[in-house]
């Protein structure tokens, strides 16, 4: 399961899988950028931000709650949710992702009439995110939604449970898809789409 790491200094979590395990989908060339790059830079942004404040004896999870109420402390909160948002999705990926199983399942056919409704409905969300954000796979009152975060915002901020997660920020896709974010997406449900890690999210 990704974070809480306890309190800061933060680090960056290691992959699930090898760098490689995604491909084609996400191949070891975007991992290279996007995990060590673009995910360390806001670890690192994250432990120089809170050096020194209340927030360094806070957890990631407690970070993200409280900064989200703070109107001073955006540039906190924008790194402690992408840090955490960037956990939760490598652990949303799955070399053998793709198709549910037994509680997830039946949660997704009662709550989108089946698997292909459902996929179409995240594509939907997902392509039809303007700019930057996520497309999250949530549990809201005992059955499935699916919601959308522009940058950084997470429904961890807000109170929401989520299960899985799609980054449509175009550094996650860009290298191997350009501009192609439905056909990125569309691979990505059907090949990678980690139902197991939904459901141990479902708790």
């Amino acid at each position: 399961m990704p974070l809480d790491q306890g309190k800061a200094p933060f680090a960056l979590p290691k992959l699930p899988y090898a760098d490689d395990a995604l491909a084609p989908v996400v191949s070891a060339h975007t991992i290279s950028f996007h995990h060590a790059k673009h995910h360390k830079a806001y670890i690192d942004n994250l432990n120089n931000l809170i050096t020194g404040t209340p927030y360094a004896d806070l957890t990631l999870g407690e970070i993200i709650k409280k900064s989200a109420k703070d109107e001073k402390a955006k540039g906190i909160f924008n790194n402690a949710a992408q840090s955490w948002n960037h956990d939760f999705y490598w652990h949303s990926m799955s070399p053998k992702g793709g198709t549910p199983t037994g509680k997830i399942k039946s949660m997704v056919d009662d709550s989108f009439g089946s698997l292909a409704d459902f996929q179409k409905a995240f594509k939907a969300a997902a392509v039809g995110q303007f700019g930057s954000g996520w497309a999250w796979l949530v549990e809201k009152n005992g059955k499935l939604a699916i919601e959308t975060t522009s940058n950084a915002d997470t429904p961890l901020a807000h109170g929401g449970k989520p299960l899985l997660v799609a980054d449509v920020w175009e550094h996650a896709y860009y290298l191997d898809f350009q501009n192609r974010r439905p056909d990125h997406i569309q691979a990505w449900l059907e090949k990678l789409c980690n139902w197991s890690f939904a459901e141990e999210n479902l708790g």
